[in-house]
């Protein structure tokens, strides 16, 4: 298929069907989308049971005899200084996702972002200086200010004329995910960067 070069006079760039034309697949997007997020919890999350508080290991008062309640343990959850019921524990949220399912969900979400013209090509990305104003002017000029600019390789000039910018983020082909692929408007790719992705996704 083909995709058209932003102010570009040429006929437009061929690429992979196989990779900008994949039927959409919302199933696989969410459990992809949603793995990726999972993976990115800490999970430390942690509190004392009964056991792992310190202190409790003589019986507070005889078994019988005293009219009270009979007590074994002065950490029991019921009491004032015992430990939690149900103490929450250090857990790994993450979720197992094949790789084939990774490449299909990113190949779908490239596919649907060309069909809804949100997947903007451009011959390249460069900035004569690391300015964010210079950076506004050219995102002012293809047209979109919310926006993921994806190149072939680092680029430290527009990292930094990015960075200052809320609703702009830059990566590079091997760096993009599909969190970041949906969280944006516009997803502006370089030439190289496409060809990068094909590499990655064939």
């Amino acid at each position: 298929m083909e995709l058209s070069i932003h102010n570009d006079g040429s006929a437009g760039l061929q690429v992979s069907d196989q990779v900008f034309g994949a039927k959409y697949r919302p199933g696989l997007i969410h459990q992809v989308v949603t793995a990726y997020l999972a993976r990115a919890r800490a999970g430390t999350k942690a509190q004392k049971n009964r056991s792992a508080v310190r202190g409790g290991g003589a019986k507070p008062y005889r078994q019988k005899g005293t009219g009270r309640a009979r007590a074994g343990t002065t950490r029991s959850p019921i009491w004032r200084g015992g430990g939690v019921t149900f103490a929450a524990q250090p857990r790994d949220w993450s979720q197992k996702v094949n790789r084939k399912m990774y490449r299909g969900a990113v190949r779908s979400i490239l596919s649907e972002l060309a069909r809804q013209e949100r997947l903007l090509l451009v011959p390249e990305l460069k900035l004569a200086a690391p300015k964010t104003k210079e950076l506004v002017q050219k995102l002012r000029e293809l047209g979109v200010a919310d926006a993921l600019l994806v190149t072939a390789d680092f680029n430290e000039s527009l990292f930094l004329a990015a960075r200052n910018l809320a609703a702009v983020d830059v990566m590079t082909a091997q760096e993009i995910d599909p969190v970041s692929m949906i969280a944006f408007d516009k997803l502006v790719l370089t030439e190289d960067a496409v060809r990068k992705l094909e590499e990655r996704l064939a």
